[in-house]
């Protein structure tokens, strides 16, 4: 189900937060496709234009399966070994300093494309997005 923040009088799309990176795996994987983690940061204007420009819209079409995951945020997780940790402690397990980055997990949380980091120039940022799912999607479970 989608859900969405209201800002005054406009209703601005979100990614699912992440729980339980175990069970979206799952989840993800059920539908023979890559789990792809979005670390984000609030405030972040490249985050929110991958997020409502690209992102939202494709979880919503159940092109891609998606979590987001906050930045410098308490919220709590289950992480990849199944332990609670914040959102934070898990960004920092992965060594991500950039926001927003996606990440694209297959079987046991390898990591089946390469990570893309910051914003990138509008034009392109489809296409290196299908670039990666494809590559993420081959590499499913290797």
């Amino acid at each position: 189900m989608a859900s969405f923040f209201i800002v005054g009088a406009f209703m601005l799309p979100e990614l699912p937060s992440s729980k339980s990176l175990p069970d979206e795996l799952k989840a993800a994987l059920a539908l023979n496709q890559p789990l792809v983690v979005m670390v984000s940061l609030q405030g972040c204007p490249f985050c929110k234009i991958a997020r409502e420009n690209y992102l939202f819209h494709m979880w919503k079409a159940k092109k891609i399966s998606i979590v987001q995951i906050d930045m410098r945020s308490p919220k709590l997780l289950q992480d990849p070994m199944g332990r609670t940790i914040s959102h934070d402690a898990q960004t920092k397990n992965w060594n991500i300093t950039v926001a927003p980055t996606l990440l694209f997990f297959g079987v046991n949380f390898k990591e089946v494309a390469e990570r893309m980091q910051g914003g990138y120039l509008p034009d392109f940022y489809q296409a290196y997005l299908d670039e990666r799912l494809l590559q993420a999607t081959k590499n499913i479970s290797l």
